[in-house]
């Protein structure tokens, strides 16, 4: 199962932390195999419970509800082969499940040119990855997708592109494709320049293709309301391109075979959609990061003393597409009813659903089918959402003296900023951190991996105006780790006594960010 590790490593003895990688502990969900051993599930443990209770309500366990999106395909499981033709026609259906309904095969097939019997991973092979640290997961992964590769001598494809109509000739060379030359080693040629492929052709593709799909202007994507720095679907995007499903699912194979290659890609994706691709499970907080007005507002309905009555809400939400104002229905018939201190558990379980899904379920199916037509879901099932980010977009480059140059200084540190002592441990401990450790502290504090193309100067908070990384003072009492707030890219760091502590606690809470303890 994937409960052990977790306690020491909660008082900060223990800071080797690679072994609890197999459970995510988020609001006490945890990932274990199932009793067939097939599969991996999700398991809410008791003691969360009573953890989750304090952190916004007593009404309703909001920290204990969490959906997981669930893939099913003509009925099979499988994603199917597909001719040109049928590209867009097969039938995927994504819907979202609650976590603990939800199990994910860990299984791998073995390909057509592999020699042996059986699948090529299992449950067991998975289990045993997991449990890695990031360099050899990403070792094992990439040896993973060698032996899912074609063999050039068997089969190879070479894609023909004008720079001058870089989408439109890239989308009909990927989308007419068998899903089965998705895996074959593909040759890029800018027509008209000289060039063999060696790479550096393939490199350039990747990166200039998804620069333009990813683009606001494109109307596939947006900047997400908290950072800048990451995109997330654009719910009108069929307003912007009638053909933005085709888009979608072009998009999801060139992620895939970026991922399946060892290419980067050049944008960074909202957090939740990296959950998506792994299927982690989606909570109440997710929202903050697509919209954190919607998310403070719901906190101060589920907090709000008196009758929910009085608010006179319904359960529908106004969206606003290409200037025009819509109402769009939670459940049949949402302006019908409204929101009552009984029905307010299942109001805010749907505006969980809508916001982390339901409003962009087409886009995101598609996204989801294209991605795992090149790449299996079990391989991914080694990453956590940190990780997948960092093997898909790189590691960032960060300069350590931008960094500190940039960085405001509230509370106690304010008057002598980066000299006052526990402020100089900080820094002391993040210049010895590896590029992995920085990557995550990003990660804790910001949201995303990426640094600003000018740096760390024009970091954006969730206004859009620029928000520089901060550092605020905490009592030791008020809380033994470090606490970040996204929103505004701010870390609220304790008073420690010793270097050793701060070092400690930091590393702690900037690894267990994705596996979730929840250190407060």
């Amino acid at each position: 199962g994937g409960g052990g590790g977790g306690g020491e490593g909660r008082q900060g003895k223990g800071l080797e932390v690679k072994g609890v990688k197999l459970e995510y502990e988020k609001d006490g969900w945890s990932r274990c195999l199932d009793a067939d051993g097939k599969g991996f599930r999700w398991f809410l443990s008791q003691t969360s419970e009573t953890r989750t209770r304090n952190s916004v309500s007593e009404k309703f366990q909001i920290g204990s509800y969490a959906v997981v999106r669930s893939m099913n395909y003509d009925g099979s499981g499988e994603v199917p082969g597909q001719s040109a033709s049928s590209v867009m026609s097969h039938g995927a259906t994504l819907d979202l499940r609650p976590a603990a309904d939800v199990t994910a095969s860990c299984m791998v097939p073995r390909p057509a040119h592999s020699e042996g019997r059986g699948p090529l991973y299992n449950q067991a092979d998975i289990a045993k990855t997991v449990a890695l640290n990031f360099s050899a997961k990403l070792d094992w992964f990439r040896a993973a997708t060698l032996e899912l590769r074609t063999p050039w001598e068997d089969e190879h494809t070479f894609l023909f592109v004008r720079r001058s109509h870089l989408i439109e000739d890239s989308l009909k060379s990927v989308m007419t494709l068998e899903r089965s030359q998705l895996r074959n080693m593909w040759r890029f040629e800018f027509i008209g320049e000289p060039g063999i492929d060696a790479g550096g052709v393939a490199r350039e593709w990747f990166q200039l293709v998804t620069e333009q799909l990813f683009h606001p202007d494109f109307g596939l994507w947006q900047y997400s309301s908290v950072n800048q720095m990451c995109m997330q679907i654009n719910a009108a995007s069929g307003y912007a391109n009638p053909q933005h499903l085709t888009y979608f699912r072009f998009l999801g194979r060139v992620l895939g075979k970026a991922l399946f290659d060892g290419q980067l890609v050049a944008c960074h994706m909202i957090r939740h959609l990296y959950k998506h691709l792994l299927g982690w499970p989606l909570m109440f907080d997710d929202i903050e990061m697509i919209d954190d007005e919607v998310h403070r507002s719901i906190k101060q309905m589920i907090e709000y003393e008196g009758d929910i009555e009085d608010l006179c809400l319904d359960f529908t939400v106004t969206e606003d597409f290409m200037g025009e104002s819509k109402v769009v229905d939670l459940v049949e018939g949402g302006e019908e009813k409204d929101v009552t201190n009984e029905n307010l558990k299942l109001f805010v379980e749907e505006s969980i659903k809508y916001r982390v899904c339901t409003r962009v379920q087409e886009q995101l199916r598609e996204l989801l089918v294209g991605f795992y037509e090149v790449v299996p879901e079990a391989l991914l099932l080694v990453f956590d959402f940190q990780e997948l980010e960092l093997v898909m977009c790189g590691m960032p480059e960060i300069e350590m003296d931008d960094w500190k140059r940039n960085t405001e200084y509230l509370g106690q540190y304010e008057s002598k900023r980066e000299e006052h002592w526990v402020c100089e441990w900080f820094w002391e401990v993040v210049d010895e951190f590896s590029e992995e450790l920085k990557a995550r502290l990003l990660q804790f504090v910001t949201g995303t991996s990426g640094v600003p193309a000018q740096g760390f100067a024009y970091l954006q908070g969730n206004d859009g105006n620029i928000r520089k990384f901060c550092i605020n003072s905490i009592s030791v009492e008020t809380s033994l780790f470090p606490r970040a707030h996204t929103c505004f890219n701010r870390i609220d760091l304790p008073l420690y006594r010793t270097k050793q502590q701060l070092k400690d606690k930091l590393t702690l809470a900037v690894q267990m960010e994705a596996t979730g303890f929840d250190i407060d």
